[in-house]
Parts: C-alpha cells; sequence; structure tokens
C-alpha cells in the first residue's frame, strides 16, 4: 500500500514536471490512471532535416515537442492518443540510422534513437502500452493504410518539382501535398482538398492528387445518379464552397515556425548536468501500471 502511494505521489510529481517543461503553450496532462512510462530524446525527420526532440511516452499517450533547453523547457507539445498509432520498422538510411516510421491519422513521420538498441526498446514500450491500451478500453485498432496521414518527403530530398520538374528556387518555393507527401511547386499545388483524417478545413494537395480526388468523385456521383438520387446544383463538382486557395494546415504553420527564433524568457542560466541527451526509460519508470485503474 505504501509503496502503491509513493508510486502515485512520484508518478504525479513526474507528470507535474512534463507539464511544467511546456510551459503555458502546453496542454494539462494529469489524468486519473495515466501513468508516465518513459521519456528521451529521439530525432524526428522535419522538412529540413532531421531534428531532436524530446519524447515523453504514457500508458495512453505519446508527447512530443521542440527542445529548447534540455532537460528544462520545451516547445510546441505534440499529443498523440496511443490507440491511433501504428509503427514500421524501416532499415538504416541515408539521413537517419536506427529509424522507423510513426503513423498516425493527421500526421506521419520518420524517428531514429542514437542506438538499435535504444530503438528496439521505443518500439517495443510503445507497442506494448499501446496495446494494453485497446485492450483495456475496448478501441478498435487501425488496419487500413487510408487511415493514416502519408510522411512528407524531406525538402533536401529533390532540387525539382516531383511533378513538372521545375528547378525550386527562391522564388519557386518548395510545398508537400498533405495526401501523396510529394515535393511539389506552387503552380502544381494550387487545388485544395479537404482530407477528414488531417484536418476538417481545406488543405494543399498537388495537381495530381487534386485530378485523382475529382475523377473518385465524379465515380460516385454516376453510381448516385444511376440509382436515382441526382446531386443538388451545389454539390461539390458544381460550384465549390470550399476556398480553393485558401493558406489553412496547421501542419504548414507549424513548419514555418520552426524557422523563427526560440524566445529565450523563460529560460534559466545554469543547465542541468545529469541530463543526458539521450535517456529512456529512467530506472523508476520500470514497472509502472499498463492499465487505467
Amino acid at each position: 500500500m505504501a509503496e502503491h502511494l509513493a508510486f502515485t505521489i512520484q508518478n504525479r510529481e513526474r507528470i507535474q514536471a512534463v507539464e511544467s517543461s511546456f510551459g503555458r503553450t502546453g496542454k494539462m496532462l494529469q489524468k486519473p490512471g495515466r501513468v508516465l512510462v518513459g521519456e528521451g530524446c529521439l530525432h524526428k525527420l522535419c522538412r529540413r532535416g532531421p531534428q531532436p526532440k524530446v519524447f515523453y511516452l504514457f500508458n495512453d499517450i505519446l508527447v512530443y515537442g521542440s527542445i529548447m533547453l534540455p532537460g528544462r523547457w520545451n516547445n510546441k507539445q505534440n499529443i498523440i492518443p496511443l490507440e491511433e498509432v501504428q509503427q514500421e520498422n524501416l532499415e538504416d538510411g541515408m539521413a537517419m540510422a536506427n529509424q522507423w516510421l510513426i503513423r498516425t491519422p493527421r500526421k506521419s513521420f520518420y524517428v531514429s534513437a542514437e542506438s538499435p538498441e535504444e530503438k528496439i526498446a521505443w518500439m517495443g514500450h510503445i507497442e506494448q502500452y499501446r496495446t494494453a491500451h485497446v485492450k483495456n478500453k475496448g478501441l478498435p485498432a487501425k488496419n487500413s493504410g487510408d487511415d493514416f496521414a502519408t510522411p512528407w518527403i524531406p525538402d533536401v530530398a529533390s532540387a525539382i518539382c516531383m511533378r513538372c520538374s521545375k528547378r525550386f528556387t527562391v522564388a519557386n518555393r518548395r510545398h508537400h501535398c498533405r495526401r501523396c507527401g510529394y515535393i511539389v511547386c506552387q503552380a502544381c499545388s494550387k487545388g485544395r482538398a479537404v482530407l477528414p483524417h488531417i484536418s476538417n478545413r481545406p488543405v494543399r494537395v498537388c495537381r495530381n492528387c487534386k485530378n485523382d480526388m475529382t475523377d473518385g468523385m465524379r465515380q460516385v456521383q454516376g453510381k448516385m445518379r444511376a440509382k436515382g438520387n441526382h446531386w443538388k446544383k451545389n454539390s461539390v463538382e458544381g460550384t465549390p464552397t470550399l476556398p480553393e486557395f485558401e493558406n489553412s494546415s496547421d501542419e504548414e504553420n507549424e513548419n514555418v515556425d520552426e524557422c523563427h527564433q526560440v524566445p529565450t524568457k523563460w529560460f534559466q542560466s545554469q543547465e542541468d548536468d545529469s541530463f543526458s541527451a539521450y535517456c529512456y526509460i529512467k530506472p523508476e519508470h520500470r514497472s509502472p501500471p499498463v492499465s487505467g485503474h
């Protein structure tokens, strides 16, 4: 009883420390039954190459963010429910070793660990607690590839548009299609479409994906007309009600923010010497309960 009480208090203090590390920009993480399983630093493949990110694994969610001051302050908190996570093991690539793919409905991305052992530990613990969480809550597992976002191809992977082959310049900037993840120019990505698993607002899609979606919509409409259920004149094919050129992607805004100078008003002058750039599963975190009890 005393050990359980001590663990509960320590777990609450650890979660409070994670909350505090994100400052006012982070969301509340304290929740009955929630346990902090492990924490550490992984490299996430971003648009401009691998970037170190802090990751926190709980028994029901995965949290990550940008590192402002190692071990003290983080920024841009992202929370992923474990039931939405799917992992895919990958071989070492040119950009990152010890890498794997984390798929989610809204955003999929590549991450890498410092060593093969750390990679195995991360993947194993994520899957262990994801499986336990889904089982305890009676949640359906996501198996269809259509339910997950396509990972973006990094900017450095191509100097030309992957649709029209025009070279990128200061004036002809890189963009990403949210449906296929290709690097495309402005001219080839004027289209906007709603991808329900990513956003309820129209997001950037390339010309090819826009045409594929339009063809698919026409086929659906043809089947409906064959059954006598005609579409109204103000349908999607007739007069689009969605803004065609609206810049409305949270992911795009996030990438723009990453280029800005990180605020220093929360910084402290003394750095914690005990912090390790790569630390996973602290000793006191090794045996937390996996259920929500």
